[in-house]
């Protein structure tokens, strides 16, 4: 039985055309039917360097559903390749092109001598959404783009993955702030999205000490495979750390995975940790008002930040989480995990938690649930007309996202975690005061 798919919070898997876009002067080229690619690009209306509007597409029709699209991919490649100034160009397929047996992959190798790289991934909508198929689009990258043979290793070298490019707003402030804290612990981080990435630190990857995960499961299978493609350990560090607790204790765990300067660590963390601190310490008091927020919140986001916002919430503020909504259809494989991460909480507190796609059935519950006050409600904007309907506090942070705008904002790391503070208190005390 299909499942229920009622305010979507995710897309197919061609939408993972963003993460190709997220890489500078790398150009997704669509093999799908005509109106894929603009319908899928809503994320804050990001263009860079090339508009999702120019992306090169076959819009196959009805007559290459009945003779086949290799020739139109074909012609379509040439002409990408002599018109747009991109390095590398990643051809995509979609439902159309998958279901009438198009063999994308011949195409491609065709030009397996061309000035620029051209590689391909299979990322029809009926196999997945977008979260999958950013993993299948980092594999076919780096199966068809790197070198077979592993380079001599760079100590101290980190490559970091994090959660899908635009699909998360904050993707780019977030791993700037990662990037950030890393090179502070004496370690070098090569991330390939973002302004001034791209293919030179793709060319670095196979040089790594250890690649590294920050996230519940997204991406988790691309470091397997290098893993199995270099030896490269890799490091799996489940959430994605806000405020002090858990970006202290991310910093220690990746010094003791790769043998950094323990001194060195431990005066990072004790000069952020007393800044931080300082700044709880200034607006205490508000924090502890109950009059502004409840101490309960609930949280309806994907796997990513619904458990980064709920360890966030109860180590740092010492909150009460009502059950959270995990709705990106998390694979059943990685259920157990995030189970397991969501009663490793502070204070002996444990949150239940329910991974559903149905927006409906989600907000039902949670009316059903609501004792009153004013709880804080964490989610995309399709949470905003509930939280006012069970006169809750609503913080915009996942997708879709609607009436907000990220440029380069983070919500990682220490000052992430006082950011979110003043977006939550800012809400707070604007509906205090009507």
């Amino acid at each position: 039985m299909a499942k229920i798919l009622y305010q979507p919070r995710y897309k197919c898997a061609l939408a993972a055309m963003q993460t190709v876009h997220a890489i500078p002067r790398a150009i997704p080229v669509l093999h799908s039917g005509p109106g894929c690619g603009a319908k899928l690009n809503d994320n804050n209306g990001t263009s860079g360097m090339y508009s999702p509007n120019i992306f090169p597409c076959t819009s196959i029709s009805e007559k290459e559903v009945v003779f086949g699209g290799a020739d139109k991919l074909r012609s379509t490649i040439e002409n990408a390749i002599k018109i747009i100034d991109a390095d590398i160009f990643v051809v995509l397929t979609g439902c159309t092109s998958e279901i009438i047996g198009d063999d994308v992959g011949e195409v491609a190798g065709e030009f397996s001598d061309a000035e620029k790289k051209v590689v391909f991934a299979n990322t029809p909508g009926f196999k997945g959404n977008n979260y999958l198929g950013h993993d299948w689009i980092l594999q076919a990258i780096f199966d068809q783009y790197l070198p077979d043979k592993k380079a001599v290793v760079e100590p101290g070298l980190v490559n970091i993955f994090s959660a899908p490019p635009m699909q998360d707003a904050f993707w780019l402030g977030n791993m700037r702030e990662i990037e950030s804290l890393v090179s502070e612990i004496g370690l070098t981080p090569n991330t390939i999205f973002g302004h001034g990435r791209g293919l030179p630190n793709i060319d670095r990857i196979p040089n790594a000490q250890l690649n590294l995960l920050i996230g519940p499961w997204a991406g988790l299978e691309s470091l397997r495979f290098l893993e199995k493609k270099y030896g490269t350990p890799y490091m799996h560090y489940p959430t994605l750390p806000i405020g002090a607790f858990e970006t202290s204790r991310f910093l220690r765990a990746l010094v003791e995975k790769t043998g950094a300067d323990g001194e060195l660590i431990r005066k990072v963390i004790s000069s952020h940790e007393a800044e931080y601190y300082y700044y709880i310490e200034r607006y205490a008091d508000i924090f502890l008002e109950q009059r502004i927020m409840s101490k309960r919140f609930v949280c309806v986001a994907d796997a990513h930040y619904a458990l980064a916002f709920t360890k966030f919430l109860v180590n740092d503020l010492g909150m009460f989480p009502e059950t959270q909504f995990i709705t990106d259809d998390t694979p059943e494989a990685y259920h157990e995990l995030l189970e397991k991460e969501f009663k490793n909480l502070n204070y002996g507190i444990a949150a239940d938690i329910v991974f559903s796609t149905d927006g409906e059935e989600i907000h039902r519950r949670i009316r059903e649930a609501s004792t009153g006050g004013n709880p804080l409600v964490i989610g995309s904007s399709w949470e905003k007309r509930l939280a006012h309907e069970i006169n809750g506090i609503f913080v915009n942070i996942a997708y879709p996202m609607v009436s907000r705008m990220v440029i380069n904002g983070h919500i990682a790391g220490y000052s992430g975690g006082l950011k979110v503070l003043e977006d939550m208190y800012t809400e707070a005390r604007e509906r205090l005061a009507l």
